[in-house]
């Protein structure tokens, strides 16, 4: 059962293996059928990425409407990326608010590692960093926190994949029209919603962490919480607007950096 609005779940815990010497985390990439070098640049990232894990934050998917969508065509390619690379490095994915319908059992079924969100990972014995896709932390935005609340509701859901795939899909197009709508539309005034950052804080003191990394707001770059606490925020990807945009964040026993797609298979 999901948590109502306001009331944060406490951190999944996860231990990377010592040997391991980089993790990558990406988010947002939001893949759909009308993004066609988006798909290209993150396949290639996924079978050439040097890290010993890729880390997927949410929102892999534009909209994902069911297990059964790997039928089709184009999310039958990107479930066979997902495999394909699980075969080469460790890949764990956390759902976001575009693909919470992924399953933890249909992703283990890929060889993926599903992570809660929250999730602390635990590397190299000093780091301790806490993991979220974001839009929980979101928490002025009252009406986006009942409509999460409600779409993870197993009852709506239960609903909502006992409609054919074809009406699923229609209505995630709706999505993506309404999402493609939003992009080119000036930011309010204040700017688009942003973590609560008192609600993140209180998150990272119960997880004893001072560093949270998570996406959702595509506002990729690092700041302070506040005295002690540091966020880094994800890079959305979408190669075919103009111009382009695509990061990966990753995490090595000396610190992050910050790498394009392309040198994260060669760094």
């Amino acid at each position: 059962m999901s948590a109502a609005p306001g009331v944060l779940p406490p951190a999944a815990e996860w231990t990377a293996p010592d040997h391991w010497r980089a993790v990558d985390f990406i988010s947002d990439l939001h893949l759909a059928p009308n993004l066609p070098l988006t798909f290209d640049a993150w396949a290639a990232y996924m079978r050439g990425s040097t890290a010993d894990a890729v880390v997927v934050l949410g929102d892999l998917f534009e909209f994902w409407p069911g297990s059964d969508a790997q039928q089709l065509e184009f999310e039958a390619r990107c479930i066979q990326v997902l495999r394909t690379a699980a075969r080469g490095h460790h890949v764990a994915l956390m759902v976001g608010n575009r693909d919470f319908l992924l399953t933890p059992e249909f992703l283990r079924s890929l060889g993926v590692h599903p992570l809660a969100d929250p999730t602390l990972l635990r590397a190299w014995q000093d780091q301790r960093v806490l993991l979220t896709h974001g839009d929980a932390l979101c928490l002025a935005d009252t009406a986006y926190q009942k409509f999460r609340a409600w779409t993870r509701d197993p009852a709506t859901q239960a609903d909502f994949l006992a409609r054919p795939l074809a009406e699923r899909m229609k209505l995630g197009a709706g999505v993506r029209h309404a999402s493609e709508a939003s992009r080119r539309q000036d930011p309010p005034a204040g700017g688009w919603g942003d973590l609560d950052f008192a609600a993140s804080v209180a998150w990272l003191r119960a997880a004893d962490s001072t560093l949270m990394v998570h996406g959702h707001t595509h506002r990729p770059g690092a700041s302070w919480l506040a005295e002690s606490f540091q966020r880094q925020v994800l890079s959305d990807w979408d190669l075919d607007d103009s111009p382009p945009r695509a990061e990966v964040l990753r995490l090595r026993r000396d610190g992050l950096v910050r790498l394009s797609p392309e040198s994260a298979c060669h760094a």
